[in-house]
């Protein structure tokens, strides 16, 4: 992936179009990740700059272990416009389970005043990881198959009587 497109870390307006029996309790941009734009690593934008890097990392931790969390606001700035007075933290998950959970449930909630905004950041990732996240899935996909084939019922052959 290119390191100069920023163009997926840029918020979504939420979708007003769905219907009605679709809409869920909150309003919610409409977007599809694939299994290589899913990451370990998050961007979080929105923090408010008055050094929250510790009580960020300590909010993180509640969903699982996280590797690092570091801020790379200088390095987003020439890449992208940033909302004023705030900063950008990459954070790095152990698990990709855990980033996903963090993801939804920190993502456009408050955090000391500011809103924060939460991205996937793939770019971030080595090969070795991409090629661990992709064999981890196809184990995922084998076993719920395997799952799905072993739960039907079986069907009984019909006993043929020779007469």
């Amino acid at each position: 992936m290119e390191a100069s497109s920023s163009e997926h870390h840029k918020r979504l307006e939420y979708c007003t179009t769905r219907l009605k029996y679709r809409q869920g309790r909150e309003l919610k941009a409409v977007k599809v990740y694939t299994v290589a734009s899913e990451s370990r690593h998050l961007l979080i934008f929105g923090v408010p700059r008055i050094n929250l890097q510790a009580n960020l990392k300590a909010k993180l931790q509640g969903f699982g272990k996280v590797q690092s969390c570091i801020s790379i606001t200088s390095e987003m700035t020439s890449k992208m416009e940033l909302e004023a007075f705030t900063d950008v933290f990459a954070v790095k998950f152990e698990r990709l389970e855990v980033a996903r959970r963090a993801k939804k449930m920190l993502d456009a909630h408050q955090f000391y005043g500011g809103t924060l905004h939460i991205s996937y950041a793939p770019e971030r990732e080595s090969v070795e990881e991409l090629r661990e996240k992709m064999q981890h899935r196809r184990n995922e996909v084998a076993f719920r198959i395997l799952k799905n084939q072993n739960d039907l019922p079986q069907v009984p052959k019909k006993c043929r009587e020779d007469t």
